[in-house]
């Protein structure tokens, strides 16, 4: 296993490419997370685009750098439009990332349009430890949308699902764990105050998406969004007061990320 940490100086020109390559990433994510999955790529660099629109879903996903699906996009969009842009991805062999929240909590017409989606080969897929153990066949156990097993836990079912996929698989927790089915790349550090900031799984989603046109490959891209995402948790959470103010300094450490 790698060790991936933001004081890597290939992390860092990553990092730096996608503030200077400017991606346009197109998302389908629910209404409580799309703003701070926006404002987190806008501090990155890149520059995006989110929502469902009926008549514009080709138009903005068949133009952008990568895409990027969070399954909890049905609370307001109907399956056919996630699936039209995952098809747009697949077709026009524009890099994706597949956000399974939620399965495996019992929704069983949920779940099918998440299975739907991985036949449309994502790049990545990124999810907490029980969501991923549950796509990949196994017995995860999420409480609501929170994850009750640990990334370790969850590793060898991540590994069968990235060679199963031919996707990298990214299970976020205290430690994340990124593989390929071969190689596996764990990043330390963030902060908990994480988990008490609504959509910071999801964004993180979005911001893979933003890497995977800079990164020289799917792993890189990954392992440098959770790098990026660790540190910038971790300063935020030092000049933090609570989970609001966390907030704003986490979208304010990511855009200054690229001065360092």
């Amino acid at each position: 296993m790698n060790q991936v940490s933001w004081a890597q100086d290939d992390v860092r020109r990553t990092w730096h490419a996608l503030s200077a390559r400017k991606p346009f990433v197109y998302g389908q994510t629910n209404y409580i997370a799309a703003a701070l999955s926006a404002n987190v790529l806008l501090a990155a660099g890149a520059v995006t685009a989110i929502g469902a629109i009926p008549s514009a879903i080709e138009i903005f996903a068949g133009g952008a750098d990568a895409i990027w699906i969070n399954a909890a996009a049905q609370v307001t969009d109907t399956p056919e439009q996630l699936l039209a842009a995952a098809r747009v991805a697949r077709e026009r062999a524009i890099p994706w990332v597949l956000d399974p929240v939620a399965m495996g909590a019992g929704a069983a017409a949920y779940d099918a349009v998440i299975t739907q989606l991985l036949a449309c080969r994502p790049t990545v897929i990124r999810g907490n430890a029980s969501e991923l153990m549950a796509l990949a066949g196994g017995q995860g156990g999420t409480k609501g949308v929170e994850a009750t097993v640990s990334p370790e836990a969850a590793l060898a079912a991540a590994r069968d699902l990235a060679r199963r996929s031919g996707a990298v698989v990214a299970i976020s927790g205290p430690v994340d764990h990124i593989t390929d089915g071969d190689t596996v790349g764990l990043v330390t550090g963030g902060s908990p105050m994480l988990t008490r900031v609504t959509g910071a799984g999801c964004s993180l989603g979005a911001l893979v998406a933003a890497l995977l046109p800079v990164a020289g490959t799917p792993l890189h891209a990954a392992s440098v969004a959770h790098a990026a995402y660790a540190v910038a948790a971790e300063r935020a959470a030092a000049r933090a007061r609570g989970p609001a103010s966390f907030t704003l300094e986490f979208v304010d450490e990511l855009s200054r990320l690229a001065e360092t």
